[in-house]
């Protein structure tokens, strides 16, 4: 597959080639040593366009490593925000909130979304029918909200994901368990009534957990990032070709 798609978020790396819409085989890293690990992907074949989305600012040095691997290079970052203007989307979102927007105006063409992101942060945006964004917020992650009550509150244990949290808790880490998903899942319910004719897309490592807990109809894709980023490569590519 001709193109190559990086996703360096909070917590991992996930990568994936891509012809066109259609997704390979995704990788995922964790660990310091990103860049050895793209590289890594790269040795056995050389990909036409390349899209890295990055939480973090890349260097300069690792920019010109990264463009010696390919025939086009599309860096996303802090850095980098020509691609949203170029969307119609505001400079401040991050490039994963970007990305998976412009994967549901593909793939809902004509539908109102709301799309939610289960990462280290939980991030929320909603586009109309025209595709247009109209608007989103940041919360706090599922497991990041355990990590912030152990921490914050030197009281209180860090508590795993609970496979079946109870609805009301009788200890005080079945509260702990309670607490933090009936409380994302009162975030959602409420949040989905806003725009109730919304076509309903969760991403994200925790998105099959909370949609089969959702009263309403919910689309899950978890690889809506990348998908978005295949879309960009995609257009690169016609650009190239033309």
């Amino acid at each position: 597959m001709s193109n190559l798609l990086v996703e360096i978020g909070n917590t991992a790396l996930k990568a994936a080639w891509s012809e066109k819409m259609t997704l390979g085989k995704t990788f995922r890293y964790q660990g310091e040593k990103y860049m050895d690990f793209i590289l890594s992907l790269t040795q056995r074949e050389k990909p036409v366009v390349m899209v890295v989305s990055s939480v973090y600012p890349l260097s300069d040095s690792d920019v010109q490593l990264l463009r010696a691997e390919c025939t086009r290079l599309e860096i996303l970052d802090r850095n980098h925000k020509e691609a949203l203007v170029g969307h119609g989307l505001p400079a401040y979102l991050s490039y994963d909130r970007a990305a998976s927007i412009l994967a549901a105006r593909y793939l809902f063409r004509g539908k109102a979304c709301t799309i939610v992101d289960f990462g280290t942060t939980l991030s929320i945006d909603f586009t109309d029918q025209e595709g247009l964004y109209t608007g989103g917020n940041i919360s706090l992650g599922f497991r990041t909200r355990f990590k912030a009550l152990s921490r914050y509150s030197r009281s209180l244990p860090l508590v795993e994901i609970p496979a079946n949290p109870a609805v009301t808790g009788l200890s005080e880490q079945s509260s702990i368990e309670s607490g933090v998903v009936s409380g994302i899942i009162f975030e959602m319910e409420g949040y989905l009534n806003l725009h109730p004719e919304n076509i309903v897309v969760f991403t994200g490592g925790d998105a099959n957990y909370f949609a089969k807990r959702m009263k309403s109809s919910i689309f899950v894709i978890c690889n809506l990032v990348l998908m978005g980023l295949a879309l960009m490569a995609d257009e690169y590519v016609r650009k190239i070709e033309s």
